[in-house]
């Protein structure tokens, strides 16, 4: 067989190349977080309530000797499982800082100042609406994420529709908010620095970096530093997810001898736990909405709206303005395939904010109190948006032409 045949040949049913580009798939694994979520409502509003509830609740001990953590299944999801997560994170920023997207100047500075855009506009539709509740303030960075699996999810279900570089500015807009929610969470969501702690965390940080220099692959070490760091961070009141982070930055990018490099190694070992396991389990544990406690006022609840406004018009708003400010001034400039609709449909999705919103919803307004209004405002503004985006993507042209034609009496319409 030849090569280009070989390339050509259909991947067989059921086969490893075949599980291997389903978990490679970005729309596979938001079709599992989708799944997690309806699961959880459904469970949420049958039987199972109860039983998933105490589930939940179970508390698990784990230490060693004198440190010991008995927390319930669902710290650990949120301050454990989690930080794994931020470790995937960390090291696809680290890998396009180094060597993609990141790595050109002029190719960042539009996405960056779009997803700055994303983040403002989001947060100050919120604080308006929810200006006369102090108690409600500070959960303003609750619209200000964008979830990518399930923004490219919707990417890819609308198929040939959307143009490949349409796609690349999504993934490098959600990559700037991701770094945007890192310094959020670091800077707005601690509780109470304890300074000989972090003097801990920075020697372990030291350690990590040191570990860089000496090239060292194997993460055994850094895991076991990272642990370090994860206490340092648990009882310092920095929020654990971060050591996720300063591990990943530490990890080395590039060894010489080594014709892989070690950082995309872990990360193709990372990513089916993180897409199949981690955020299911997180989606599972957190959208568990109660439709019998949602009435007309939890719809009508400022913390609803202004989480559901913040996602659907903020983020549309915040990066569509900003990247026609771009081109008209001709700072930025984008492949005749990308229209104007393109990237507006870009900046619709963008507001699918799932698993980053309710994660900063729970640091933002912890407990049980407010957590109904903000389940609501974050499903139903990540689904508006979704579904706002497909119609966008699959029968924008249609709608863009009929419109020109019919109303407008134009022909020839460039689309």
């Amino acid at each position: 067989m030849t090569q280009e045949h070989a390339e050509t040949a259909p991947v067989r049913l059921f086969s490893r190349a075949w599980f291997e580009k389903i978990l490679n798939n970005e729309a596979t694994s938001g079709l599992v977080m989708i799944f997690a979520m309806v699961a959880a409502i459904v469970c949420a509003n049958t039987a199972a309530r109860e039983p998933v509830h105490h589930f939940l609740e179970t508390t698990i001990t784990i230490g060693v000797r004198d440190v010991m953590f008995p927390k319930s299944i669902e710290w650990w999801v949120n301050d454990v499982l989690m930080v794994f997560f931020f470790l995937s994170v960390g090291l696809e920023l680290k890998r396009e800082m180094k060597e993609g997207f990141l790595s050109d100047i002029r190719q960042v500075l539009v996405p960056c100042i779009a997803a700055v855009g994303g983040i403002c506009c989001p947060a100050i539709i919120y604080a308006i609406i929810n200006h006369a509740a102090p108690e409600y303030m500070h959960g303003w960075a609750i619209p200000t994420a964008t979830d990518i699996a399930f923004a490219l999810c919707v990417l890819m279900l609308v198929g040939g529709a959307v143009p490949q570089a349409a796609k690349i500015f999504l993934l490098a807009i959600a990559i700037f908010d991701d770094l945007g929610a890192i310094i959020i969470i670091a800077l707005f969501y601690n509780q109470g620095v304890y300074l000989s702690l972090l003097g801990y965390a920075c020697i372990a940080t030291f350690a990590l970096y040191l570990l860089n220099k000496m090239r060292v692959t194997n993460f055994l070490p850094y895991l076991l530093l990272g642990v370090v760091l994860w206490y340092c961070f648990l009882n310092g009141g920095i929020h654990t997810t971060i050591a996720g982070v300063v591990v990943a930055m530490a990890y080395p990018m590039r060894v010489s001898g080594e014709k892989e490099s070690p950082l995309n190694q872990l990360m193709k070992k990372l990513k089916p736990w993180v897409d199949f396991f981690i955020l299911p389990i997180f989606a599972f544990a957190s959208a568990g909405l109660y439709l019998g406690g949602v009435t007309a006022e939890t719809f009508t609840h400022t913390l609803t709206l202004g989480i559901i406004f913040g996602l659907f018009f903020g983020k549309q708003i915040g990066i569509f303005a900003t990247t026609w400010v771009l081109i008209k001034l001709k700072i930025a400039s984008f492949p005749k395939s990308v229209t104007m609709l393109d990237l507006y449909g870009v900046a619709v999705v963008a507001g699918i904010g799932f698993t980053m919103a309710l994660f900063v919803g729970k640091l933002a307004l912890p407990g049980e109190t407010m957590q109904q209004e903000i389940r609501l405002g974050v499903i139903c503004g990540s689904v508006i948006s979704a579904l706002w985006g497909a119609v966008v993507f699959h029968y924008g042209r249609s709608l863009k032409r009929w419109f020109m034609v019919k109303v407008l009496k134009k022909e020839n319409v460039p689309l």
